[in-house]
């Protein structure tokens, strides 16, 4: 009996895909997760751009390797994670894929995607679709903790009943600040789908009242764009936030690398007029 991969994993141009990364292929180790996972998220921005301009996004691997290899654009999580699980799936990794709920567990949908790598007997957590996240992965064992590219996180196992989900921690301002929370149910394509289109577009969803583009810049910088102000995180240094000036948010994304045809940045800059429009004064 064949098995058929319902991610359909074997489509993904792996080629394509170390290219876009600068990377070569490696015997599925734990240097080389790590070497791929900062890879990934330095190579593709993190942006909700496709929402705004009211194309999506799409999810199945196809549309994502399209977006991201071809066009070099970038996503949300949902999109990271199915490239991100798909290239791990084929060179070799056991590979988990997770959904979580952002922020307080209690109030918070079912919708962030991240990925669980099972890696000699260890388990380790993947977070590429995450704004100002981990860039290695951090094991999942109870109090574990890791300190990498000027950020400290932790792990927390949490147990509700007789679920078990693990709360990711960050250390922020002193204090240890919850980002998200995932769980250990099986995921499938249909559950990405719903959670997609949840975030994409439900009217309580944040990222259809809001723009978001973040990345990094080769000189090490981390940029985190809204439709309102830039915020710059650089490795030992302050962090600063200001206000975005008349025609800064184009300079922004050209700097981040964002290949935005004429016609979409045109609908971008109209749907960001809207955005300021509707806020409360």
């Amino acid at each position: 009996m064949r098995y058929e991969d319902p991610w359909n994993t074997e489509a993904l141009d792996l080629r394509s895909y170390h290219e876009r990364l600068g990377t070569q292929a490696h015997v599925p180790d734990r240097a080389t997760l790590d070497r791929l996972t900062e890879a990934h998220i330095r190579a593709f921005t993190f942006d909700n751009i496709d929402v705004l301009l009211g194309d999506g996004p799409h999810v199945d691997l196809a549309s994502v390797s399209g977006k991201f290899l071809e066009r070099g654009r970038g996503g949300y999580c949902f999109e990271h994670g199915v490239l991100f699980a798909a290239a791990l799936e084929r060179l070799g990794y056991d590979v988990r894929r997770r959904l979580g709920r952002v922020g307080d567990p209690t109030e918070s949908a079912r919708a962030h995607m991240a990925v669980e790598i099972v890696l000699d007997g260890r388990r380790w957590l993947a977070d590429p679709g995450f704004d100002a996240g981990l860039l290695r992965p951090i094991e999942l064992r109870d109090g574990a903790q890791d300190t990498y590219g000027g950020a400290t996180h932790r792990v927390r196992r949490v147990v509700e009943e007789t679920a078990v989900s693990w709360e990711l921690q960050r250390w922020t301002r002193g204090a240890w600040e919850r980002q998200h929370t995932t769980d250990e149910l099986p995921v499938r394509p249909v559950d990405v789908d719903m959670a997609n289109h949840y975030v994409s577009a439900h009217g309580d969803s944040p990222f259809r009242t809001m723009l978001t583009v973040s990345g990094h810049l080769v000189e090490g910088s981390h940029v985190t764009l809204t439709q309102g102000t830039v915020t710059v995180r650089r490795p030992g240094a302050r962090t600063t936030k200001r206000e975005l000036g008349e025609g800064e948010l184009g300079e922004w994304l050209d700097r981040l690398g964002v290949p935005l045809t004429g016609a979409e940045r045109e609908e971008l800059h109209a749907a960001v007029a809207d955005l300021h429009v509707g806020a409360p004064s």
